[in-house]
C-alpha cells in the first residue's frame, strides 16, 4: 500500500484502521497513462491529496512556459524553465462520453491555475484561470469547461475539450500561446505528457 501513499492516494480503510483498500488500486494508478483503464467510481474509497505533476512538450520539442497569464511554447533548452503541469482524473468518468479518452483536469502548479474552454464571441477558446485543481476534482459532478479527454496514441497524447467535442489543445510557432483547434491536420495537437514518478 505504500505506493498509494507515494501517489497521494488515501483510502477510507486508513481512517477505519483496516490495512487493505476496498477495491483494486492498480486501475487508479494506471488510469492516467492507459486510456482503457477505468477510473474510480463515485463510491470509490480513494481520494486524492495532491495532483499528479509533470511536464508537457510538443513534437517539435517545444515546452510549455508561462508568459504573463498565458501558456506559450518555446524550444526546450537549459535556460528554459517549463511550467509544472498538474493533472487529476475526473472522479465521474461514467457520466461523460465513453471511448474518447481518459477525462482529466489540466492545470499548472505555480501559480495554481487550470486550463478551461469557453465560448468567446462564438469561438471555443482556451483560457488559463485561477482555479484550484483539487477543488474541481472534488466537485460532486464533472466541471466540463475544465475537462479534457486525454487520448494516448503511442507515446503522445491529445487533449480534447469535453465542453467542445472535436476541439483540441494545439501549439504552433515558437513563442505563441497554446490554443484550441478543430483542424487536427493543420495544427500540432500531439503532446508528450511526462508525469513525475
Amino acid at each position: 500500500m505504500s505506493f498509494l501513499k507515494d501517489l497521494g492516494v488515501k483510502t477510507e480503510s486508513e481512517d477505519l484502521g483496516r490495512d487493505e483498500p476496498q477495491c483494486c488500486s492498480e486501475d487508479f494508478t494506471r488510469s492516467l497513462s492507459e486510456p482503457n483503464m477505468n477510473l474510480p467510481k463515485m463510491s470509490s474509497p480513494y481520494s486524492l491529496n495532491q495532483p499528479h505533476t509533470g511536464e508537457v512538450s510538443d513534437l517539435n520539442q517545444q515546452v510549455w512556459v508561462l508568459q504573463g497569464q498565458t501558456i506559450v511554447t518555446v524550444p526546450r533548452s537549459n535556460s528554459v524553465n517549463p511550467v509544472t503541469v498538474t493533472v487529476v482524473p475526473c472522479k465521474y468518468p461514467e457520466s461523460l462520453e465513453q471511448g474518447r479518452g481518459v477525462p482529466i483536469y489540466l492545470g499548472i502548479e505555480n501559480p495554481e491555475m487550470c486550463l478551461s474552454c469557453e465560448d468567446i464571441e462564438g469561438q471555443p477558446t482556451l483560457q488559463l484561470k485561477e482555479e484550484k485543481i483539487l477543488r474541481l476534482y472534488n466537485e460532486v459532478e464533472p466541471v466540463d469547461p475544465f475537462l479534457f479527454y486525454r487520448l494516448e496514441i503511442h507515446s503522445t497524447s491529445t487533449f480534447e475539450s469535453v465542453a467542445f467535442p472535436g476541439w483540441f489543445i494545439a501549439s504552433s510557432d515558437r513563442g505563441h500561446p497554446i490554443f484550441l483547434t478543430s483542424h487536427q491536420g493543420q495544427n500540432n495537437v500531439n503532446f508528450n505528457l511526462s508525469i513525475n514518478a
